[in-house]
């Protein structure tokens, strides 16, 4: 919004541009700044440590995290899903990407993609991003944030060094979300190394009842 002028007087609004004399603009400025070359920064050029998936390289994993070291690593594998309000089951293949920086939380970013019985792509599935935190009495909390509409507050407890328990304490969804309700996940490394995890969630009906699991192989850590 554009102030009075130093007589008083109010401008009125802009000129409405079209929308090909502001992708020139765009474009334009880009060629000045040289963003037009770049892409997501990786954070390599910030005065912060970087994320680090492997326990090996970058910062030193906070002493307060050691009940979660397990699970640091870039996972990848595939899972069954049930949609709650269809009712029609589904293969997804999935990457989790569990990072730190040295700070007292986990990074965790989840992506997973529809497949078919031939583990062909799809198409998109869920997608979250989040942290978790274990709290001076080893309650874990993760708080995620789905792109699908919700964010969820969960709590939980190690029981024991690799497998993990948690529920929603809280559940917000944005007006335009999808449906959705409380929920509890599972998480564990299984004898093989690998990452497994169930999620189970409230349906319409009120239900509990099986949402998503997965076996995740270790890609990454």
């Amino acid at each position: 919004m554009t102030g009075p002028s130093d007589d008083g007087t109010v401008p009125g609004p802009a000129p409405r541009r079209s929308g090909d004399e502001a992708v020139a603009d765009a474009e334009s400025r880009a060629l000045e700044s040289g963003s037009r070359e770049r892409n997501v920064p990786t954070g390599d050029d910030l005065p912060l440590p970087a994320d680090t998936a492997n326990l090996r390289e970058g910062a030193d994993l906070h002493p307060g995290l050691l009940g979660l070291l397990p699970m640091v690593g870039v996972w990848r594998g595939e899972g069954e899903g049930h949609d709650l309000l269809t009712g029609d089951d589904y293969h997804f293949s999935q990457q989790i990407v569990v990072s730190h920086d040295g700070q007292n939380f986990l990074n965790w970013e989840s992506r997973s993609w529809v497949i078919d019985d031939d583990g062909n792509f799809v198409g998109p599935d869920l997608r979250e991003t989040g942290f978790w935190r274990i709290g001076d009495d080893d309650t874990i909390e993760l708080l995620l944030a789905h792109a699908e509409g919700s964010i969820e507050l969960f709590y939980g407890n190690p029981l024991n060094q690799t497998s993990w328990e948690l529920a929603t304490d809280v559940v917000i969804k944005a007006e335009s979300g999808a449906h959705t309700a409380g929920a509890k996940r599972l998480y564990g490394l299984v004898p093989d190394g690998d990452l497994a995890y169930v999620e189970e969630r409230i349906d319409t009906d009120g239900d509990l009842t099986p949402r998503l699991s997965a076996k995740l192989r270790r890609h990454v850590g």
